[in-house]
């Protein structure tokens, strides 16, 4: 059995990278209201010792937990803005990627929350973080 084919990403991501994203080189893999997958490479993101950055899995999760976020406001006219994030760094990278899946916990009519796993090309776990979004009106 082959794995199905991811779905394409909604027209809205497009937009919906920040400068800080960028800087991070973040790259979008999927984004639903259920579930966020995106990597960004080590390289470029490491604190001085050369080793992935606390920092930088704390913005890959938020990023990627926001956008599921964003995409679940948008099915009630919402928009989604971060309240919590806590991590767990567990261990860290040299090299190669960091990939993470933002699985949402509950999604509600006021808040979403997810669970982020960030995995190495090892696939070992190297940081786990919970964010919670409270979903409000847009500014008009």
């Amino acid at each position: 059995m082959t794995a199905a084919a991811p779905r394409p990403l909604p027209e809205w991501t497009a937009s919906a990278v920040s400068p800080l994203d960028a800087k991070l080189g973040l790259e979008l893999l999927e984004v639903s209201p259920e579930r966020a997958v995106g990597r960004a490479p080590v390289a470029g993101n490491t604190q001085p010792f050369g080793l992935w950055h606390g920092g930088a899995s704390c913005v890959l999760a938020e990023s990627l937990g926001s956008l599921a976020a964003h995409a679940h406001a948008l099915t009630l006219d919402l928009v989604a803005v971060g309240v919590d994030l806590n991590a767990t760094h567990h261990r860290s990278a040299r090299e190669g990627w960091v990939t993470g899946t933002a699985t949402a916990l509950r999604l509600g009519r006021t808040l979403a929350s997810y669970e982020v796993v960030l995995t190495g090309d090892d696939g070992q776990r190297l940081c786990t973080a919970r964010l919670t979004c409270s979903l409000v009106p847009p500014r008009r």
